[in-house]
């Protein structure tokens, strides 16, 4: 008896290895949101001179705040709370606009983020944005090889950076003075317009929030009711104060150095971090060092620029291979090169912040694309939840919610009311995405309706795979195969002596940061997959002849491994058959490595067979 259904496709509980703690998630969020501060003085600086450190505090404030803010969005958001996931309960389209303004963030992040780490390695600023070219052209064909390890530089690098601040105010403490600081000397609105300016600090928060689904869970917490509160919480709070203390520190140094610098402190911008430590090393210990030390800062903040460019990519492929997973996107954003690689985000996501380096080359003009981004897309995460009535909130909570919404959205207008070149790019990036959806519509026979609530939660995918489950009894043994193999058929022996359920299992190797996937958008399902569908088909015809009841299950991951041992505790297998071929990719998969961690890391109460 053979029972088709799909977890990964149909609902049922495949969850991702959740292997990510606090202090990782922390340096993951570091290397993101922590590189904030290498520009965001340096601009606060050219736009209001020694009248900026009120400026700076109202963009420290508001970051601290929208921290807060994600705190609850990761609370409510345990698989992923990106603006894709949390838009997606409040329409289709919102969510795609969602997803699309992040897109302009990733983008203009990779390039500002390689302009600028050029700049800190000391590149002069005529050349800074060519060599930015060729550094994301590079980072972009070594992502086509496989996982880069996106962060794994960014958790190296996190501890130096916080080094390298201390080590700059440690210097600074002794200079430390207010006779520098101007009031404002212009109106409120010219103010206002210069905090939205400068309000680049908000940049990298969205990326806690896709991280929930691979957070590890809370004491108590279980895989079908998870709460990561506890590791966010503890990851936004730590990187949260370090930005904002860090960066409200760094500017009351830079305000403290000697009036007659003022011309240099215009021309430093682009590095203002590495001019500081120059100036308080020469000023603290002596010239020679002041030369060193700020060349070790240029360097370590360069690296943490850099790895940040790759980790943006990284991002941008993996949120267009899901939009083309939920259909949002034609399908050939799904396609893998051989090493696993989404072929045609990988171009997009690479190809994108070069041309926005090609005609904005020049730091100013990238911030000026970056915040209309960044803004828009915590505008539309924040919007969704605190005017969606199902998420479980507190009424406080709500209303700081609100609150922080409308003042994102404020400066989200006057960006847009300000920065003409900004509107002009996120409206094409808009514009041209939502082309690319309509098309993708098409391609796949969609058509948008109409219908009543009551209709339309009757046919919900949940209600849909709850009716296909089976009604297991019994054992239940779980095979793990990418071939037709003997391990295959000996499974199904192993079934029909047992009496037992057979889970068979195909996981499709996947090279992309996995992120949060929208409750009910789409999934990936085995018959849309030319291997597994045959496979799959093969063991559903051998099941029929031999009166086996197997149930096809379907996982994508990055992690073989995990996804196997996660698998098996989730189905309660008594045991776990794991086989290996002449084949490549068979092999990749089920020797060495794969089966001693599984062995490793399988409970007491689940055997393992390995079949060769």
């Amino acid at each position: 008896m053979a029972v088709p259904l799909t977890f990964d496709a149909e609902g049922a509980p495949i969850h991702r290895p959740r292997n990510v703690d606090w202090r990782r998630a922390a340096a993951l969020l570091y290397g993101d949101w922590g590189t904030s501060k290498a520009y965001v003085i340096g601009m606060g600086f050219a736009v209001a001179g020694f009248g900026s450190l009120w400026i700076i505090l109202a963009v420290c404030a508001l970051t601290g705040v929208v921290g807060y803010m994600y705190s609850i969005v990761c609370r409510l958001f345990p698989e992923g709370g990106g603006v894709y996931s949390a838009a997606r309960l409040q329409g289709r389209s919102l969510a795609v606009l969602g997803a699309l303004l992040l897109v302009a963030d990733l983008t203009v992040t990779a390039s500002l983020s390689a302009y600028f780490g050029i700049i800190y390695l000391g590149v002069p600023a005529k050349y800074a944005a060519f060599v930015a070219m060729g550094i994301v052209g590079v980072l972009g064909f070594l992502n086509a090889y496989g996982p880069r390890h996106s962060g794994s530089l960014a958790v190296l690098l996190a501890v130096p950076t916080v080094i390298a601040v201390i080590a700059i105010l440690g210097l600074s403490i002794p200079y430390w003075t207010l006779q520098n600081i101007q009031p404002p000397h212009e109106s409120l609105g010219h103010v206002w317009v210069h905090f939205v300016g400068v309000i680049l600090a908000l940049s990298g928060v969205e990326a806690i929030a896709n991280m929930t689904g691979v957070m590890r869970l809370d004491p108590g917490a279980k895989a079908d009711q998870p709460r990561v509160s506890r590791t966010a919480n503890r990851a936004i709070l730590i990187v949260a104060i370090e930005v904002v203390v860090g960066t409200a520190l760094l500017g009351l140094a830079m305000l403290s150095l000697p009036a007659a610098l003022g011309p240099e402190l215009a021309t430093r911008q682009d590095d203002m971090l590495k001019f500081l430590a120059e100036q308080f090393g020469s000023m603290t210990i002596t010239p020679a060092f002041g030369k060193i030390f700020g060349a070790v800062v240029g360097i370590i903040f360069a690296f943490l620029l850099l790895s940040a460019v790759n980790t943006a990519i990284v991002a941008m492929i993996g949120l267009l291979y899901m939009m083309g997973q939920d259909g949002e996107m034609p399908p050939v954003m799904t396609r893998l090169n051989g090493h696993g690689v989404p072929r045609w985000p990988l171009v997009v996501a690479s190809v994108l912040p070069i041309i926005v380096l090609f005609f904005a080359s020049n730091g100013e003009a990238l911030a000026g694309l970056y915040a209309i981004g960044v803004v828009g897309a915590i505008t539309v995460n924040l919007g969704a939840c605190s005017f969606n009535k199902k998420l479980p909130m507190h009424a406080l909570e709500r209303v700081l919610m609100v609150g922080c919404f409308l003042l994102l959205a404020a400066v989200e207008l006057t960006l847009a009311r300000t920065k003409p070149d900004a509107l002009f790019f996120v409206l094409c990036v808009i514009g041209l995405g939502f082309g690319m959806r309509t098309y993708s519509h098409r391609l796949s026979g969609l058509k948008t309706m109409t219908v009543p609530t009551a209709v339309a939660d009757i046919v919900t995918p949940e209600a849909v795979a709850e009716m296909r489950r089976p009604s297991l009894d019994g054992g239940r043994l779980l095979v793990a195969a990418r071939g037709l193999t003997p391990v295959l058929r000996f499974a199904l022996e192993e079934a029909v002596l047992r009496k037992s359920t057979l889970y068979c299992l195909y996981i499709k190797e996947v090279s992309i940061l996995l992120m949060g996937r929208p409750h009910g958008a789409a999934r990936a399902r085995w018959q849309d997959d030319p291997q597994a569908n045959a496979i799959m088909s093969f063991m559903l015809n051998l099941a029929d002849e031999k009166g086996v009841c197997v149930v096809p299950v379907y996982a994508v991951s990055d992690d073989p491994a995990t996804t196997i041992l996660d698998l098996a505790a989730t189905v309660a297998a008594d045991y776990v058959l794991l086989g290996a071929s002449g084949r490549q990719y068979m092999s990749k998969l089920l020797r060495g490595n794969v089966v001693t961690e599984v062995a490793s890391n399988l409970p007491e109460d689940i055997g393992l067979l390995i079949h060769s």
